[in-house]
């Protein structure tokens, strides 16, 4: 059921809305639908961000979204957070439920696009999970409390802003400050989230490239809020820890 009220009412057939920082866009279905820096859908002057980055073009009763870049990814996830893609350069990924996320991150800067479809391929069913407080699981690998916290304090501001558009990544050093802890030990517990997420095959976590230190932040980011790993229910744990920190180093200090 579509959740979401479209600018401009029902969508008819075969019809693809665009949705950006409140912004709405309807491509023609005979034309392709440009994003990036220029374009249809020009995000901002971020320099990071391709001239030409995406395109959205229908063929074959759907509409695709193909990767123009170079150098940069992006991720198709399904509202629910059940389902993703990594859109590599040169790769392309066909819309198939009814409202899809494309996210994608430039420098420290994230990005949100939502697409809404009128004939989707598939229909997600509602699936009960039941929620057991303590570890978290995605896939086989466990996360501690803390390794919650260290997402939800690099995610926080994407978290708080409803809706689409574009928002910053934190520092290391201003998340672990956000968390009351210190910078060792929060660049220690990112290493060892990153290299869990790799290992069950999270791609853009590992890799040399310049940048590299902000690149696995903004797609922790980007791979956790897409997969529901940490939602907006969850950010008063962040006041709750750094209340607890502020206690113990008052009492280690008198």
């Amino acid at each position: 059921m579509m959740l979401v009220e479209l600018e401009g009412g029902p969508l008819g057939p075969d019809e693809l809305r665009v949705e950006f920082a409140g912004e709405w866009y309807s491509p023609a279905i005979d034309e392709q639908f440009v994003i990036g820096r220029e374009g249809d859908l020009a995000i901002d002057d971020n320099p990071y961000l391709h001239r030409t980055f995406l395109r959205l073009v229908f063929g074959n009763g759907l509409w695709w979204v193909t990767n123009d870049g170079s150098r940069l990814a992006a991720t198709l996830s399904d509202r629910a957070g059940r389902m993703q893609s990594w859109l590599a350069p040169g790769s392309h990924v066909p819309l198939v439920f009814a409202h899809m996320c494309l996210t994608f991150s430039a420098g420290s800067t994230t990005y949100e696009v939502n697409l809404f479809t009128s004939s989707p391929a598939f229909s997600p069913t509602p699936v009960a999970v039941p929620y057991t407080p303590g570890d978290a699981t995605i896939g086989q690998v466990p996360l501690t409390p803390a390794q919650k916290l260290l997402i939800l304090s690099l995610a926080e501001t994407r978290l708080r802003r409803p809706g689409s558009g574009a928002v910053e990544v934190p520092s290391s050093t201003d998340a672990a400050k956000r968390l009351g802890w210190a910078l060792t030990r929060f660049n220690r517990k990112l290493d060892n989230v990153c290299d869990k997420f790799d290992r069950i095959g999270v791609d853009g976590l590992r890799g040399g490239a310049d940048g590299y230190a902000v690149n696995r932040r903004v797609r922790l980011v980007e791979y956790a809020v897409t997969s529901l790993l940490v939602t907006a229910a969850d950010l008063p744990l962040l006041n709750a820890e750094a209340a607890a920190n502020v206690i113990s180093q008052q009492r280690s200090g008198s």
